[in-house]
């Protein structure tokens, strides 16, 4: 972990936090296009389990190697350049990976619905960024899915790019954030996803192991620790996501507010266990999950710039 290392996760947040997601040829939704046509034309027979499962392996294959190998090409043509073009290089990637401020500014347009009354605004703004059936919501529901929905993707998008960029550098980046994203498209337990899906929620599982137990413990150790604690052994092994589980039980227990639940997926009922603290969410309550989220980036980051200083200080002899 060098000086380097950190400069480019600084400046790929800052970009983040003045640019936001890009709203015109972001590589996230050619890459989601391009996956959707592969899918329809492979995925035909979703009863025929091996068939299926070996075609969304060669998907998910296919779709994560050729943007790597373009991605490191480029890599290796800037650094012939110059050391400075490659590290501006990655620090545009890694700022396409991040979705810090694309995540708060989904999530406050249904805490300003919620806070206006607008009950359908909220339901509609809610449904384009979780998976649950939410025309049927009421608005302690709603923000409890926002409050959900922002503690799962803070890892997905900020702290599991973050952990993939330290440990692994551009490659893992790529890898992660794509893997990622299938997972989000495929990674559903319906007739047709349940197989094809596999490959990209196994792959996504394997990657999210060590990030989503980071920042389950980051976000105890910045609330109500012992709540968070309890609620994650407790309850987090009763979710069906192995990563998810942890993230949002720790969650939900340092805000001190019950999640979980009952509710609908594909307009079939899901049983979930209530998990966290006590209290039931209320619209304010989500503002302070993106507090939780914010707090977590710069522990992190104050982690980082710790490490680095001790790295920089043993290979100077102290």
């Amino acid at each position: 972990m060098t000086v380097t290392t950190l400069l480019v996760v600084v400046c790929a947040l800052l970009l983040d936090a003045l640019l936001g997601e890009p709203r015109r040829w972001h590589p996230l939704v050619g890459f989601g296009r391009v996956a959707h046509r592969l899918e329809q034309r492979l995925n035909r027979a979703p009863t025929l389990r091996i068939r299926t499962c070996l075609a969304g392996f060669t998907s998910m294959s296919l779709l994560i190697l050729v943007p790597l190998l373009l991605t490191l090409s480029v890599a290796n043509l800037l650094e012939d350049v110059s050391t400075h073009a490659r590290s501006l290089f990655e620090v545009g990637i890694v700022y396409w990976a991040i979705g810090h401020q694309s995540l708060r500014q989904h999530v406050l347009v249904v805490y300003d619905a919620l806070k206006r009354d607008n009950l359908t605004e909220a339901r509609s703004a809610i449904g384009m960024i979780v998976s649950r059936d939410t025309q049927q919501l009421a608005p302690h529901q709603i923000s409890a899915a926002a409050i959900e929905t922002t503690l799962e993707n803070g890892n997905d998008a900020v702290f599991g790019v973050i952990f993939w960029y330290l440990l692994g550098g551009l490659p893992m980046v790529v890898v992660y954030r794509l893997s990622n994203t299938l997972d989000a498209m495929w990674g559903y337990r319906t007739t047709r996803f349940e197989w094809f899906g596999k490959p990209a929620a196994l792959l996504d599982d394997l990657l999210n192991f060590i990030p989503a137990r980071l920042v389950a413990l980051s976000y105890a150790l910045l609330g109500n620790y012992q709540t968070a604690i309890t609620s994650w052994r407790r309850f987090a092994p009763l979710l069906p996501s192995p990563n998810a589980g942890p993230v949002m039980t720790a969650g939900a227990g340092s805000l001190d507010l019950q999640l979980g639940g009952a509710t609908r997926y594909h307009n079939s009922p899901v049983s979930k266990p209530e998990f966290g603290g006590t209290k039931q969410p209320q619209p304010d309550d989500i503002p302070r999950a993106l507090a939780l989220v914010t707090g977590t980036l710069r522990l992190w980051l104050a982690v980082i710039a710790l490490l680095v200083v001790a790295a920089t200080l043993l290979s100077r002899g102290f």
